[in-house]
C-alpha cells in the first residue's frame, strides 16, 4: 500500500500536530507529511512544522469575502502539494460543503470529547456542568455537520472531583496525543473502510484507552 501524503492544519499551537509528526517520524504511521497549513500568519505550530523540515504554508480565511471561496483556496494549495489525506489538527474553520466531500473519507478530525455527545465548542465545560463520570477523545472522518462522521477511535479519562475546565482539558489532551497517532496509523495501514456512516476496523480492535490520572 502506498504511503499517505499527509496535510495536517492548524490554527493556532499545533500540539496534535507535534504528535503525528513523531510518529510519522518513528515509523509508526505509513505516511509523509508533505504540507502543514494554517489559516492563521502567527500560528505557533508554523515555526515548529518548519523547524521539523517540514513545508508550510497560509491560508488566510481574512483574505476572502465567502467560505467557499476560502475553501477553494485551501484545495488548491492542497493539490498543488500533492496531498492525498488531511488531518485536521486544532484547525478552527468551519468548512463548506463542497470542500467536506471533495476530502470525503480522506479527512480526519480531532475533537475533545466522547462524540456524539458535546460537539462544538466548550466542551469540557459542559461535560462538568452534565456531571459525566468519564470524558475523552475521538478521531472520526469529517462530515458537514459539526463533529460528525464514522468513528474511528475514542479515548476515554475519568472525570475527578478534583477537576475543573483546565484539569481536565490538560488530562484530555494526554489522551489525544496517544489517540489521534493510533488512529491515522490504522488509516495509513489500510485497516479502516467506511460502511455507510460506520468507520470498520479491518484488524483486531485496538484495547480502548482509559488513560487513567487518579491524581488528576
Amino acid at each position: 500500500m502506498a504511503r499517505l501524503r499527509l496535510a495536517i492544519l492548524i490554527s493556532g499551537r499545533g500540539s496534535n500536530m507535534q504528535a503525528l509528526l513523531a510518529a510519522c517520524r518513528s515509523g509508526a504511521i505509513a505516511a509523509d507529511p508533505c504540507l502543514v497549513l494554517s489559516n492563521r500568519a502567527e500560528a505557533a505550530g508554523l515555526a515548529v512544522a518548519e523547524e521539523a523540515g517540514i513545508p508550510t504554508r497560509v491560508v488566510s480565511h481574512r483574505d476572502f469575502g465567502e467560505r467557499a471561496g476560502f475553501d477553494a483556496a485551501l484545495d488548491k494549495a492542497l493539490g498543488e502539494a500533492g496531498i492525498d489525506f488531511v488531518c485536521l489538527a486544532g484547525f478552527m474553520r468551519l468548512l463548506t460543503r463542497n470542500f467536506i466531500e471533495t476530502w470525503r473519507d480522506r479527512m480526519i478530525n480531532i475533537h475533545p470529547s466522547l462524540l456524539p455527545a458535546f460537539p462544538g465548542l466548550d466542551t469540557h465545560r459542559r461535560a462538568l456542568a452534565a456531571g459525566v463520570k468519564f470524558a475523552g477523545c475521538t478521531v472520526h472522518f469529517a462530515r458537514f455537520e459539526t463533529d460528525t462522521g464514522p468513528i474511528i477511535a475514542q479515548a476515554a479519562v475519568p472525570v475527578l472531583p478534583s477537576d475543573d475546565e483546565a484539569r481536565l482539558a490538560a488530562r484530555v489532551l494526554e489522551a489525544e496525543h496517544r489517540l489521534y497517532p493510533l488512529a491515522l496509523g490504522l488509516v495509513a495501514a489500510g485497516k479502516v473502510r467506511v460502511e455507510g456512516e460506520r468507520a470498520i476496523v479491518e484488524a483486531p480492535a485496538p484495547t480502548v484507552q482509559m488513560l487513567l490520572s487518579p491524581t488528576g
